[in-house]
């Protein structure tokens, strides 16, 4: 293959880039080194070389020109503005490239969105190997750290050689290579911080180390690195759980929801993220390289979670339904609870109940997930213009969620000894509750509330049950591959034509069981106390919101020790309702054939899946469990076609055609059914749930300036059918009929296909530095900005008495965009960095039971990080990261559900039903590389 140097467009001088004529599709063809002019006219072919005197600046220009010379749609970042901001994993070095939203959890990038889309339309790859995440399709990008990539390429539209199920795009981890160096390589990072909030420390630590040698007439390149991150965390929480209350039949009572149950969830968290890998690559001659990659990631959550649970619906039969209207006025004295009863003055926003239960639990887990890829390739050119590619990969992802221990405690039934609560919800950001002794009154329902405490231990609490769960599910994945291509003329252009062949076997086997204790006699076995209070530390809550009543977290201590002796004396139980052992077979083919012109290039292709599914697991008929097997298959075609055109040696144009298919993912496959004859519901997997089959279009301009910067235009538009959705249903199938049981009629909840739809919008960015357009130290600033927005709409069946109706596709938001300025010069580099994304639809309510469907509030981040160069090998950093901390909030919106069922309304106002802030981050450090 043969190189050519490209003009850099990066303003500094000393830059000297070489590249690839094909488009990047391992780490060898792009790679980001420092080095003389001289290192460049000796680089071998498919090299990327680049000095590292602005790395902001020439981190962009090496992803702009891997962007220019693809053949399809990509967006990319290359290896040193990953890490630039405090991007410990892949998700946040990702968010900040054009079209790409996170969806976070405890605060920290955790799903990739692309271009609107939902976030399992997204793929996971490392150096072109689809990955199956721990958790199944849902590709979670948190447990995999930023450390281990030289690259990470977004690819928004479709090839062939991609597998079917990339639907929205594929998020590609180039990793780092010994012949992305000149030589010896080594690299390392030391850093520490604070979390503002609770005082919690963080750690962090990488090393790279990789070296060149000469082997015969060839060459061998080894690189080994790892890395380590650790943040200790607190969350301030409440949720509030809504519901509908039947009694509730006074005038207005079809657009009120009343809160059932509020709570805080009160985490301490240490979150930690392992990467270990290396890489031997072998180029015996100029036609031949022989690569063998090992990557172990793994991601451990261990939680203390205390959660306090007001059960303000436990009095609701008290509440006798009577649609006459009545007087509203306070009354401190009521006959019933006060639960959802307008007539003592109580209002869904503000009110009082008396005597509820609280519930409580005290939540120890140990959750693990990890992925450990393995693959052996080989690249190989002979005759003339022929070349063979093909590899090997086995890959194992575990995904541990086993909780320790978890201690249930509750009220007791005597309502004297329970707490009288105040609640005010009238603000969406704060669930304000007062706490009172409850003193009864003549008669056996009349209460009211006495002395005011914020002692919570004033109300006993005794245990309810004792839970033990050992709960792991494997993913093991086999893929083969071949690519055979051909370099020849036809149609009077350039062309490369490729076939292939790839094998992919995935088993997902779910293994779960738990201890479950409920008598005193067995909580005296194990040492569980009788009293929360006996089972307490002194630590008060080290979180920032008020609470309206004091606690001392759990020892965790004293939760071990007691889980332990669970351990010791009963035996695990399978929860066989939750177990499984889902295999997915996928038999593909492709061909494809790039046309390359003076104009420009045409990349179109096939790709043919035959996909065969087989799923054990055990089902619950009336009072009989049996193992059930459940097989499917399918053939589906993916064709795709792009279209560039180079209108200048700066500009380009890409239109593009191009299909995918969302496949369920392998809980939702499984055949467990669980049938309850008595309650006439059927629940489980749906192993015959069709793929949701999406089809777009692409429309893109691109404008590379000279001597640096870029500007981009597109729109895009895809069309959905056979949406998936979790849905409530008539069963219809006589398949479960047994011993006479019609059981057709009975209610399915589940997987299942759903109406069509469409997404459709634009995106824009913009990347500009001021040098050299302008001299001085003025000429070290630079932006860069994107902006995505999209209009999306799925038909929802209608259910029961809710007729179908148009929704948004889950996940989706209507802008997204990104503002980022930069300062970059005498050794300094100063970065802000700003991100937007709207309001989104999280989950579709069948009815109106929980409030309608639930949204997240819209969402911003910043983070700031300078770097300072003390000399060409050592440089300090200090990064400041949520330095906005704004809460994430989720809301339920009745008004689409209620306007569908025809029910008259004014504006309701959205409800909060989970709320949390996670506080700033601060660390520092310093970079050692030579």
């Amino acid at each position: 293959m043969t190189s050519r140097i490209l003009r850099p467009f990066a303003g500094a001088s000393a830059i000297a880039l070489t590249f690839a004529l094909a488009a990047p599709a391992t780490a060898q063809d792009t790679g980001n080194t420092p080095a003389t002019a001289q290192s460049v006219a000796d680089a071998v072919d498919g090299e990327l070389v680049v000095t590292g005197t602005r790395p902001i600046a020439e981190a962009e220009a090496t992803a702009l020109r891997v962007q220019q010379n693809s053949d399809s749609l990509v967006a990319v970042a290359a290896a040193d503005g990953v890490g630039r901001l405090p991007d410990q994993n892949i998700a946040q070095a990702a968010s900040r490239l054009p079209g790409v939203a996170v969806e976070r959890d405890q605060g920290q990038a955790r799903y990739i969105s692309l271009r609107g889309a939902p976030n399992y339309w997204t793929t996971l790859s490392f150096d072109g190997i689809n990955v199956v995440s721990p958790e199944g399709r849902d590709a979670r990008f948190d447990s995999i750290p930023s450390a281990i990539a030289s690259q990470i390429i977004v690819s928004k539209a479709v090839t062939p050689e991609m597998p079917g199920e990339t639907v929205a795009g594929n998020v590609n981890v180039i990793t780092r290579s010994a012949f992305d160096y000149a030589g010896l390589r080594i690299a390392t990072k030391l850093g520490a911080g604070i979390a503002e909030l609770g005082d919690r420390k963080q750690y962090e630590a990488s090393a790279v180390v990789s070296d060149r040698f000469a082997v015969g007439g060839g060459e061998v390149g080894v690189l080994v690195s790892g890395s380590f991150y650790e943040r200790a965390m607190i969350t301030d929480n409440f949720e509030n759980d809504y519901e509908r209350v039947a009694q509730d039949q006074r005038p207005g009572g079809q657009t009120r929801f009343w809160v059932h149950e509020t709570e805080n969830k009160l985490y301490r968290l240490t979150r930690r993220n392992w990467s270990a890998s290396g890489r031997l690559d072998w180029h015996p001659d100029s036609d031949n390289q022989i690569s063998l990659r090992s990557i172990y990631t793994t991601f451990s959550d261990d939680e203390a979670r205390d959660n306090f649970r007001f059960d303000l619906d436990d009095r609701q039969g008290d509440l006798v339904a009577n649609p006459a209207a009545c007087a509203t006025a306070v009354n401190p004295t009521p006959a019933t609870s006060g639960y959802a009863d307008v007539c003592v003055g109580n209002t869904p926003q503000v009110g009082t109940i008396y005597g509820i239960d609280i519930r409580q639990r005290s939540t120890l887990r140990a959750f693990r997930q990890s992925i450990f890829t393995n693959t052996l390739a080989g690249d190989h050119d002979f005759a003339e213009g022929w070349h063979l590619a093909w590899l090997g990969n086995y890959t194992l992802s575990t995904d541990d969620r086993s909780v320790v221990g978890e201690a249930s405690w509750d009220s007791p039934s005597t309502r004297t000894l329970r707490p009288t609560v105040a609640y005010d919800f009238s603000d969406p950001n704060h669930a304000r509750l007062r706490l009172f002794r409850t003193n009864q009154l003549s008669g056996p329902t009349r209460f009211q509330a006495g002395a005011e405490t914020r002692d919570i231990n004033a109300f006993a609490r005794a245990p309810s049950s004792f839970t033990v769960l050992d709960a792991v599910d494997k993913t093991k994945a086999y893929t083969g591959k071949i690519v055979l291509s051909n370099e020849t003329q036809l149609l009077g252009g350039e062309a490369i034509l490729k076939a292939g062949f790839q094998f992919d076997q995935r088993t997902k086997v779910a293994d779960e069981a738990q201890i479950a204790l409920s008598t005193a006699a067995q909580f005296a076995t194990i040492g569980l106390p009788q009293s929360y209070a006996q089972f307490q530390t002194d630590e008060p809550f080290q979180g920032k919101i008020p609470l309206g009543y004091d606690f001392g977290y759990f020892d965790t201590g004293k939760m071990r020790q007691v889980s332990d002796a669970a351990r010791d004396n009963f035996a695990f139980v399978p929860n066989t309702a939750n177990n499984y052992d889902v295999r997915e077979r996928v038999y593909a083919g492709f061909v494809m054939g790039t046309l390359n012109y003076d104009w420009g290039s045409i990349l179109g292709g096939v790709r043919v899946e035959h996909i065969t599914n087989r799923g054990i697991a055990d089902a619950t008929i009336g009072a009989t469990t049996g193992r059930v097997t459940a097989e499917s298959s399918q053939t589906l075609a993916f064709p795709s076609l792009h279209l560039n055109f180079d209108l200048d040696d700066t500009k380009k144009l890409r239109l593009s055609f191009n299909s995918g298919a969302a496949r369920a993912d392998y809980d939702q496959l499984r055949p467990n059914v669980v049938v309850n004859d008595s309650n006439q519901s059927i629940s489980g997997g749906n192993p015959a749930v069709k793929p949701e089959r999406a089809y777009g279009i692409d429309s893109y301009f691109e404008w590379y300036l000279r001597p640096q910067g870029y500007l981009m235009i597109g729109a895009f538009y895809k069309e959905v059918k056979d949406v998936l959705y979790r849905q409530t249903r008539t069963f219809g199938s006589s398949a479960l009929d047994s011993n006479g049981i019609d059981r057709s009629s009975y209610v399915y909840s589940g997987i299942t296909n759903g109406g069509d739809g469409r997404v459709f919008g634009m995106e824009a960015a913009a990347q500009l530095q001021l040098e050299p357009w302008v001299d001085g130290w003025l000429g070290g600033f630079g932006i860069s900005a994107n902006v995505t927005l999209n209009d999306s709409e799925i038909t929802k069946p209608g259910i029961g008495t809710v007729p179908a109706r148009k929704v948004r596709l889950p996940g989706t938001s209507d802008l997204v965009y990104n503002i980022g300025g930069y300062y970059e010069k005498y050794g300094l580099s100063l970065r802000v960095q700003y991100q937007r994304r709207s309001t989104w639809l999280d989950g579709i309510a069948d009815d109106l039971t929980d409030a309608g469907d639930t949204y997240w509030a819209a969402d911003d981040e910043m983070d700031i990080s300078a770097r300072y160069a003390i000399s060409p090998t050592v440089e300090i950093f200090a990064d400041a990261q949520n330095v906005l901390n704004q809460p994430g909030r989720r809301y339920a919106e009745p008004g689409n559900l209620l306007s569908a069922t025809g029910t008259p309304t004014a504006r309701i106002d959205s409800q909060t039903i989970e709320w949390e802030r996670f506080g700033r981050r601060y660390s520092a450090g310093f970079r050692v590389t030579f």
